[in-house]
């Protein structure tokens, strides 16, 4: 079973049909609730016991200094030219940690992965 994913409005949309296309379930912020602030979107993410996908650092200030819960984050780091290594690095975090990242903040860089607890 994949987890649900909460895509906020910064992520690449292609990133967002290729994990559709892996069979995850993808809530866009994009296509339902477009200019939303980053706290909503952290609702919504609560709401739907999803992990939030992000390429804005701010939420890891909203995690680590303002201790917003939520039921894991994942952040992109990258450069357009990459977007295939980072879709089959997210894949990968995705597939190998599946049972622990509700708990994690993953940073995905193309060369590194770091996960730390929330």
């Amino acid at each position: 079973m994949h987890h649900k994913i909460i895509a906020d409005e910064s992520v690449d949309f292609r990133i967002v049909k290729q994990l559709r296309k892996e069979g995850f379930g993808v809530i866009s912020i994009l296509e339902k609730y477009r200019s939303i602030h980053d706290k909503e979107v952290l609702e919504l993410a609560k709401k739907y016991k999803a992990i939030l996908l992000t390429e804005d650092s701010d939420f890891g200030e909203w995690i680590f200094s303002h201790k917003e819960k939520c039921d894991g984050v994942i952040f992109l780091r990258y450069k357009p030219i990459d977007i295939e290594k980072i879709l089959n690095s997210l894949v990968h975090v995705l597939d190998k940690y599946k049972d622990t990242l509700a708990t994690k903040f993953a940073v995905i860089k193309v060369n590194k992965i770091r996960i730390r607890d929330i």
